[in-house]
């Protein structure tokens, strides 16, 4: 079997040129690597899955059009157990990917910011999906989904931070799923060095099913149950015995941020605000000087509903408790200040020599937030979130 591959008149579709011989045999086209079964190619009315076959005789040139996006993407039909091209394998159910962190991942201090991990997490775990062999063309949505016309939404997401990555660090990003209740699953994650093993961060997250016309929230079909379900692991990244109840923040929080508009970029595969951006709408209440000595630790979102892309957003903020120290023991310029402690003027110095200060130092503080949809009629709420910092430390926890 010959076949040579080109152009055809539109720019969606590329035509293979086959010459079949006269028996039924089922051949197999290299594309770029990979192997296309041309016989399993059907057409259909959206144009969405591949393409026309002509009549033949014996030995006839045949032309097949597939969709340039099913070329160029090549997602897998059937389960693999190693992706090279995106470094992935399945190791015991779970997909691990190696990740190095490039350069447009890190902050000023070379350190990996809270959206890379992010999107690290949300590309790992559509990985997971493509590896599967479940994917089809919607974001992490299964063919069982696609044909009943339902999305995943992330209902609610928890992260915890104990060290950052670093510019060019080799990392190892673990994701795996389970059941949650009737109708939800839970996705988990673990970050890892695979220089030193050491664990970076913890993640799990719950999802639920949107119809994709409607907006509303949908029970999971059975095909669906059946397709993810062999999938299911037990473990857990982070054990929740009692989760946090996140208050609601209203008008009178200190920290505000008005008229926030979602932009073009903002919008993922499922027309609606990618959920990274409302964190970056979440910080960016915090105050400048608190984000220049404290690293985020832990993050617990809650998602009331989406935002599109004409939504006006209001992102509110709330510290829990007040800082103790409004500012730090400058040891350079050797300055010692007066803080206030519970109303009792002490001086830094005696706090260094018992302790306190550092103790204090090391506290964690913790801000409430809450971003809604500002309308005259009512403000809908969006996601409620709860982050907790702590002090700057090294980004080299362990020997150099």
């Amino acid at each position: 079997m010959w076949c040579s591959l080109f152009s055809s008149s539109t720019s969606h579709f590329t035509t293979i040129k086959c010459s079949i011989p006269s028996d039924n045999q089922e051949f197999k086209n290299p594309i770029n690597g990979n192997v296309v079964k041309l016989d399993l190619l059907k057409s259909n009315n959206n144009g969405h899955h591949v393409a026309t076959k002509t009549s033949f005789s014996p030995c006839d040139e045949t032309l097949y059009n597939i969709p340039m996006s099913q070329i160029r993407q090549n997602i897998p039909t059937k389960k693999q157990l190693v992706d090279t091209y995106r470094q992935g394998i399945i190791v015991e159910g779970a997909y691990r990917q190696t990740v190095v962190i490039r350069s447009y991942e890190v902050g000023p201090d070379k350190v990996a910011t809270i959206e890379s991990i992010l999107n690290l997490l949300q590309e790992t775990a559509l990985n997971h999906v493509w590896m599967s062999g479940l994917l089809s063309d919607g974001f992490g949505a299964t063919h069982g989904m696609m044909k009943n016309n339902l999305i995943w939404v992330v209902s609610r997401m928890q992260v915890q931070i104990d060290h950052y990555p670093i510019w060019g660090e080799v990392i190892e990003i673990d994701t795996w799923v389970g059941a949650s209740g009737k109708n939800g699953m839970r996705r988990d994650w673990q970050i890892r060095s695979q220089a030193t093993g050491l664990v970076f961060a913890r993640a799990t997250s719950t999802w639920v099913m949107m119809n994709q016309q409607t907006r509303r929230l949908s029970k999971m079909p059975e095909e669906v149950r059946a397709e993810i379900s062999p999938w299911f692991i037990s473990k857990q990244a982070i054990k929740e015995e009692n989760p946090i109840k996140i208050e609601k923040l209203d008008d009178t929080a200190k920290y505000v941020l008005s008229n926030l508009k979602p932009k073009r970029s903002d919008l993922d595969m499922n027309h609606h605000v990618n959920n990274v951006k409302y964190v970056r709408w979440m910080l960016e209440t915090i105050p400048d000087h608190f984000l220049e000595s404290y690293q985020l630790s832990s993050i617990v979102l809650e998602y009331r509903r989406e935002c599109g892309s004409t939504d006006i957003v209001q992102s509110l903020c709330e510290a829990d408790e007040e800082v103790l120290f409004d500012d730090v023991v400058d040891v350079d310029q050797h300055k010692r200040r007066i803080s206030v402690l519970h109303g009792f003027s002490l001086a830094s110095g005696l706090l260094e020599a018992t302790g306190l200060l550092e103790s204090f130092s090391q506290r964690p503080f913790s801000y409430t937030h809450l971003l809604k949809i500002k309308e005259q009629i009512k403000n809908e709420e969006i996601v409620r979130g709860r982050t907790t910092w702590k002090r700057k430390i090294s980004s080299m926890p362990f020997p150099t």
